[in-house]
């Protein structure tokens, strides 16, 4: 009965099901391991507080990735232009009027309900979204840089500027994610120059106007100087040495107590302190597969706009999670970027849970449906894109 439920409601790549679910529940362990002394503080030693808030959206975002995963993909390529317009202006009232933590607007909070909302999610999103489904509408008029190169260009860049106003890392990120996008959907390499240069310029005018100048150049210096360790990385680097090969055990992490952001910015430094380099190579193994299993859907589907949506929200997920370890390990400036699917987290939860169930909904479609013969596949186009 179990076995034919499961069948019948969890549509899609059962391989990516697993890495999720997987996810999740290394995630409620750490996350509880992690928040204990906090909530003791702030919660009046009520030490579970976290545990239960962490655990509620983990099964919002799982529920969240159901229904994703149920919709046609097609359908998120009408979506995405809608989505691009109302993410733009949020993104500017997010600036002037949201709530400031750690000196940085990047919040609003939903009224009644009090829980933040973090428009950088809906903007990212939605302009892979867009991308995907611009460059599979326009494979043969790519040349056609006034009505089909300048509206990508456009979008990407004000989308990422506006992000960079409050949000360095994340701004970076989408861009490289974009840049990649392109590249793959067959975009000549020089107007892929010139959307670099003109992401150069107006980003950094953008970054320059915000809130994150000063912190981003700081970071950056501290980073080049070998003399130099943030306070924030010299504990990581004590929690991983004495983790070892094994770890200290489920909930013996000693630096919980004193890293900064143990369970957001810095966790996987708590995983390999209470899991060891074996628990640290495991979740990196499983970031891998979870880009595998993306890139599996991309060769497996039968559209460009599928496999470009597939790819890009693939890519997003992956390098967000690679960027965060290597902050961990002191191979990167610190950015404050969460770890995906393993952070405690409010609606990056539920928009990684929507990213993933698109993904699931490509790969449904593929299983579900028979391949028309002669299709242009994705396959072919990603292959196109690299022998190019």
């Amino acid at each position: 009965m179990v076995k034919q439920w499961l069948q019948k409601n969890l549509k899609g790549d059962p391989v990516l099901w697993g890495i999720v679910i997987a996810f999740s529940l290394i995630s409620v362990a750490v996350v509880y391991s992690a928040t204990g002394t906090l909530a003791y503080k702030k919660m009046e030693g009520n030490t579970e507080y976290f545990l239960f808030k962490h655990t509620s959206l983990i099964l919002v975002g799982l529920a969240f990735m159901w229904l994703a995963h149920k919709i046609p993909y097609r359908f998120y390529s009408k979506l995405s232009l809608v989505a691009l317009v109302v993410s733009a202006p949020l993104l500017l009232v997010t600036y002037f009027y949201g709530s400031n933590i750690n000196e940085a607007s990047r919040w609003i909070t939903i009224p009644v309900i009090n829980q933040t909302f973090q428009p950088s999610d809906l903007a990212k999103l939605a302009l892979i979204s867009y991308l995907a489904s611009m460059l599979s509408k326009k494979q043969q008029y790519l040349e056609d840089w006034k009505s089909t190169l300048v509206p990508m260009m456009i979008w990407t860049v004000a989308i990422c500027a506006l992000i960079a106003m409050t949000n360095t890392s994340t701004a970076i990120l989408l861009f490289a994610t974009c840049m990649l996008l392109m590249f793959i959907g067959r975009v000549p390499i020089k107007y892929l120059a010139i959307v670099v240069l003109a992401g150069l310029v107006i980003g950094g005018g953008a970054l320059a106007a915000g809130q994150r100048m000063g912190t981003a150049i700081s970071r950056v210096q501290d980073f080049m100087d070998p003399n130099e360790v943030p306070f924030q990385l010299e504990q990581s680097y004590i929690a991983i040495a004495t983790g070892g090969l094994v770890g200290k055990g489920p909930g013996n992490s000693d630096q919980r107590d004193i890293l900064p952001h143990p369970y957001s910015d810095f966790i996987y430094a708590i995983i390999l302190e209470e899991y060891g380099l074996f628990g640290g190579v495991f979740v990196l193994f499983l970031y891998l597969a979870l880009l595998y299993r993306g890139l599996v859907t991309v060769s497996k589907s039968d559209g460009a706009f599928a496999g470009l949506l597939s790819a890009g929200l693939s890519f997003s997920l992956v390098l967000q999670g690679m960027i965060n370890m290597a902050v961990a390990v002191g191979l990167g400036p610190i950015t404050g970027l969460p770890l995906p699917l393993l952070s405690m987290g409010g609606t990056s939860l539920i928009f990684t849970g929507i990213s993933i169930g698109i993904i699931l909904s490509v790969s449904r479609q593929d299983i579900n449906e028979e391949r028309p013969i002669g299709a242009a596949t994705a396959k072919s186009t990603v292959k196109g894109a690299v022998h190019a």
